[in-house]
């Protein structure tokens, strides 16, 4: 079997997983500008979707097509997404710029902290690597009612982080702060669960990993 014929599969295996959740969480609302909009309205948006301190995984150089996730380190569906994601990070990682944005669901006990301590993490240029250390671990903190405040700070140190300065962002309420700002940008979307994704602006609702590459394809043409 060739790379790709094994990356498709992989892509698709993962979309399987989250197919079902993706349908249920877009399936409200309308995602173009209501009657009477004005373009300021359309700006407004666009900053909503993409702020200057928005985390960004990959850049690409003409800036043509953006893809932004609003996601929930303790959401299952999430993680099942995160592969997938990956997989189009290496295969776009040039042509298209993928951001990701804290949207911690209110059900999930640690979900806020996670955001914390990925915020944190960024200060000292290390969010990429929380960001995915959070998605592989799920499994040992997810879904418990026990903080896990000792197992991110456990993290911090295994990155080779300033535990002192990991410690003082954390707690600082400018953090919690900067989490609840991408909150409010994503419920002002129409954001209502996660992972929710918006390829230039607008809210998809992929079926398949073939759709949703299909539709950065377009978008690139």
């Amino acid at each position: 079997m060739s790379f790709n014929a094994r990356i498709s599969i992989g892509i698709a295996a993962a979309f399987a997983a989250i197919v079902i959740v993706l349908l249920a969480v877009n399936a409200g609302g309308e995602d173009g500008p209501a009657g009477g909009q004005t373009a300021g309205a359309d700006v407004d948006r666009h900053e909503r979707l993409v702020r200057p301190d928005s985390h960004k995984l990959n850049v690409a150089p003409d800036n043509k097509v953006t893809f932004v996730e609003f996601l929930d380190f303790e959401c299952e569906s999430c993680r099942a997404a995160f592969p997938a994601v990956e997989q189009l990070r290496k295969e776009y990682g040039g042509k298209v710029t993928f951001v990701v944005r804290y949207f911690p669901l209110p059900g999930h006990f640690n979900a806020e902290r996670a955001a914390r301590a990925v915020e944190a993490a960024s200060k000292q240029d290390k969010f990429e690597q929380m960001y995915q250390k959070m998605y592989e671990t799920q499994g040992e903190w997810g879904e418990q009612r026990v903080p896990a405040d000792e197992r991110f700070r456990g993290f911090a140190k295994g990155l080779g982080l300033d535990l002192a300065e990991f410690d003082k962002d954390y707690n600082d309420p400018a953090t919690l702060e900067r989490v609840k700002r991408d909150v409010a940008d994503g419920e002002a979307l129409g954001v209502t669960g996660t992972p929710t994704f918006f390829l230039n602006g607008e809210k998809i609702q992929p079926e398949s990993a073939a759709d949703l590459k299909a539709s950065i394809d377009a978008a690139l043409k």
